[in-house]
């Protein structure tokens, strides 16, 4: 698994444990910061999860417009967890990350949507990202 894949299960487990916890993500992200130090071995993941996570944090709003507009009847907070913090990854990713094609961004957040939502969520957030993808 490359580290960048390794990086969008960090920034994932961070932006999910922050909405399902009610923290604030800067307040996970240091602490994730703190573990890295740590544990060199997971530095190279660790840089490009954090870029992740501070992305979403600066375009939330923005990121979060893109998905409701796109979510065809969904309403952000009705969506799980996984699925909002994916879907914000996939658009940071393919909207603010110019090192990052659009189709590897779609790809890359379907997989995490297969690995850790349920069966219809991998259609549902390449749905979703495409929408997106064609509109900009």
């Amino acid at each position: 698994m490359s580290a960048r894949s390794k990086a969008r299960k960090r920034a994932l487990d961070i932006l999910f444990q922050a909405d399902v916890r009610g923290d604030d993500v800067a307040v996970i992200l240091a602490a994730e910061a703190q573990r890295a130090v740590s544990e060199p071995a997971r530095q190279a993941s660790w840089l490009y999860a954090r870029d992740i996570v501070d992305g979403v944090i600066d375009h939330r709003d923005e990121i979060d417009e893109q998905i409701v507009t796109h979510a065809r009847d969904w309403k952000l907070e009705r969506m799980p967890a996984v699925d909002r913090a994916v879907l914000r990854i996939g658009v940071w990713e393919a909207l603010y990350n110019d090192e990052v094609p659009v189709a590897v961004a779609i790809d890359e957040a379907v997989e995490l949507a297969k690995e850790f939502s349920t069966d219809e969520a991998g259609a549902f957030v390449h749905g979703v990202l495409a929408r997106i993808a064609r509109s900009g």
